[in-house]
C-alpha cells in the first residue's frame, strides 16, 4: 500500500545510490574491521535508516510493510552486515514497544530509537532453548516495585554495543510454557547486565553478537512491556510477521546483486575462446538464479501488500521467510560456480556472500521451524 510513490522512488533511488556510492566500496573495509565504519553509521542515522518502520509521531519515516520491503531490498544488496546494525531498531528491538508498551515506555524509548540515539537488541534464545523459545529458563522475580532477572541470553545481535534490550523472561515458574513469560524493558548499563566477549562467527563480520548474562539485575516494574505480566512470548510473536517479511526482502536483495556479479564476471571471462555468458551450462545458472530471485520478490511484495491491507499473513510471511533464506542460499552456491575457482577466493564479494547468507536460514525462525508453521497453519484452517 504505497501511499506517495514518487516520494517513495525517492527514498528508493536515494538509498540505491547510498548503498552504490558508499556501502559497497566499503565492504571490505567492515570485513577487515569487523565494525561499521563510524562515517557510515552517521551516515545511517543522518537518513533515518534507524527509523524506517517506525512511526512518523514517534520521529520515523513510518513506512508501510510494502515500502519497507522496496528499501530492504536495496540495502539488501550489500553485505548484510551494515543492514544489521540499524535492523533491530525498525524490528523486534522497538516493535514490541510499539505493539504492546504502555504510553509512558513509547515516549520515553521509540523516538531515541527511531534517531539511532540507542542501539537496541532483543533477548530471547538462550544456550538451551533456540527455536523452542518458549522453553526458556531466564528468571524474573518480583521484589517491591522491581524485577530481579537472572539467566543468560545467547547469540543476540548487537549485544556488544546495544542501548536497549528487549528481554524475554519467566515470571510465573509455575507455568511452563508460553504463558508464564513476560518481556521488559532492560538499558544497557542497568547493574548486573552483563555481555561476553563477541561471538567468532563463519560469516557477518561487522555484525555483532554475544551472550547476555543477568546476574541479580534489577529492573523497574515499571519497565514490563504492557504493564502486565504474561504476555512477553505473545509479544515477541506478534512482531514475527514484519521481522520475517523484512529478512526476506533482504534476501531477495542480496539473491539480486549475487545474479548481477555472476552475469558480469561470465560476461567479462572467457574460457575456449568464448565468454563465460555463451556457455548453456553457465546460462543455465544464470537463468535459474534470475528466476528465483524473481520469484522471491513478488511473493515478498504480494505478502507486504496483503499485510498492509489488513490481512492475517503469518502464514505468507513463513512461506516467504523459508524460499527466500533458501533461495539465496542456492543462488550464492551457483554465483561461487559460476566463478569457479575465483569465486573462492577472498579477493571476490562472492566468496564473502556465501558465508554470509548462511545464517538467513537460522535466524527469524529456522527453515525447519517456518515448515512447521506453514503445515500447522494449513492443518489448522482446514480444521
Amino acid at each position: 500500500m504505497i501511499r506517495d510513490p514518487e516520494l517513495l522512488n525517492q527514498l528508493v533511488d536515494t538509498i540505491s545510490r547510498f548503498v552504490r556510492e558508499r556501502l559497497i566500496p566499503n565492504e571490505v573495509r567492515l570485513a577487515e574491521e569487523d565494525a561499521v565504519p563510524p562515517e557510515l553509521l552517521q551516515e545511517m542515522k543522518e537518513m533515518g535508516l534507524f527509523g524506517l518502520s517506525i512511526p512518523e509521531e514517534y520521529g520515523g519515516l513510518g513506512l508501510t510493510m510494502e515500502e519497507e520491503a522496496l528499501v530492504a531490498i536495496e540495502i539488501g544488496k550489500t553485505s548484510p552486515a551494515f543492514r544489521s546494525v540499524f535492523g533491530t531498531n525498525n524490528g523486534i528491538g522497538a516493535q514490541g514497544i510499539l505493539i504492546d508498551g504502555t504510553p509512558e515506555q513509547k515516549a520515553q524509548y521509540v523516538p531515541r530509537l527511531a534517531t539511532g540515539e540507542l542501539l537496541s537488541s532483543f533477548c530471547l534464545t538462550e544456550p538451551d532453548s533456540g527455536s523452542d523459545a518458549a522453553s526458556l529458563r531466564t528468571t524474573a522475580v518480583r521484589d517491591g516495585d522491581h524485577y530481579v532477572l537472572n539467566g543468560t541470553k545467547r547469540y543476540i545481535t548487537n549485544g556488544p554495543e546495544a542501548d536497549l534490550f528487549t528481554v524475554m523472561a519467566r515470571t510465573d515458574p509455575s507455568n511452563k510454557g508460553a504463558g508464564g513469560i513476560s518481556a521488559f524493558i532492560v538499558e544497557g548499563d542497568t547493574p548486573g547486565l552483563k555481555r561476553g566477549p563477541s561471538d567468532d562467527k563463519m560469516g557477518q563480520k561487522g555484525a555483532h553478537t554475544c551472550d547476555i548474562i543477568f546476574e541479580d539485575c534489577r529492573v523497574p516494574a515499571e519497565n514490563i512491556i504492557g504493564g502486565k505480566e504474561g504476555q512477553g512470548f505473545k509479544t515477541a510473536m506478534k512482531v514475527l510477521d514484519r521481522g520475517r517479511l523484512h529478512i526476506s526482502a533482504v534476501c531477495v536483495g542480496v539473491a539480486e546483486r549475487l545474479v548481477e556479479e555472476s552475469l558480469n564476471y561470465a560476461i567479462d571471462r572467457k574460457q575456449f575462446g568464448v565468454r563465460l555468458a555463451d556457455h548453456q551450462l553457465i546460462q543455465a545458472m544464470l537463468a535459474d538464479s534470475k528466476t528465483e530471485a524473481y520469484a522471491g520478490r513478488t511473493m515478498v511484495l504480494d505478502a507486504a501488500q496483503r499485510k498492509d491491507a489488513g490481512e492475517k499473513v503469518s502464514t505468507l510471511a513463513s512461506c516467504c521467510k523459508l524460499f527466500c533464506a533458501e533461495m539465496v542460499g542456492r543462488v550464492a552456491d551457483r554465483a561461487v560456480q559460476v566463478h569457479g575457482g575465483a569465486g573462492y577466493m577472498a579477493e571476490y564479494a562472492v566468496e564473502r556472500f556465501y558465508r554470509d547468507v548462511r545464517l538467513f536460514r537460522i535466524y527469524e525462525g529456522t527453515t525447519q521451524i517456518q515448515q512447521l508453521v506453514i503445515a500447522r497453519d494449513m492443518v489448522r484452517e482446514v480444521s
